[in-house]
């Protein structure tokens, strides 16, 4: 089990930036993985970046690709999502999930943080 605790949401106008972190915590925090989900209301969940279980590399979602970074401090066990030129459709909770390296299911969420995005 690791304790996953979201940081840096907020509300942002159109355009803006936002960072989030998410760092995990426990006595196995640095045997997982680390990406980040988003629901918007009336949606589902849907992965926007993580890092491949196959090969470790970054992967986004088509609709934040070019505009999100995903990027990771494995001493500090904190993964990173920076977010610039947001849209009022990146308004949503996001969540940071971790999984065990080497698998591909995310089985430890965080509590979850809002961004609004205004026009």
């Amino acid at each position: 089990q690791v304790q996953l605790v979201e940081s840096g949401g907020g509300l942002v106008q159109a355009g803006g930036s936002l960072r989030l972190s998410c760092a995990a915590s426990g006595r196995t925090a640095s045997k997982y993985v680390m990406g980040w989900f988003r629901q918007a209301p009336g949606k589902e969940r849907e992965l926007v970046a993580g890092f491949s279980w196959s090969n470790g590399n970054p992967v986004y979602s088509g609709s934040v690709k070019g505009r999100f970074t995903i990027s990771r401090d494995n001493a500090k066990n904190t993964v990173y999502l920076q977010m610039n030129s947001l849209k009022p459709e990146d308004t949503a909770v996001y969540s940071c999930a971790a999984r065990t390296v080497g698998t591909p299911s995310y089985d430890n969420w965080g509590q979850g943080i809002q961004v609004t995005v205004s026009s």
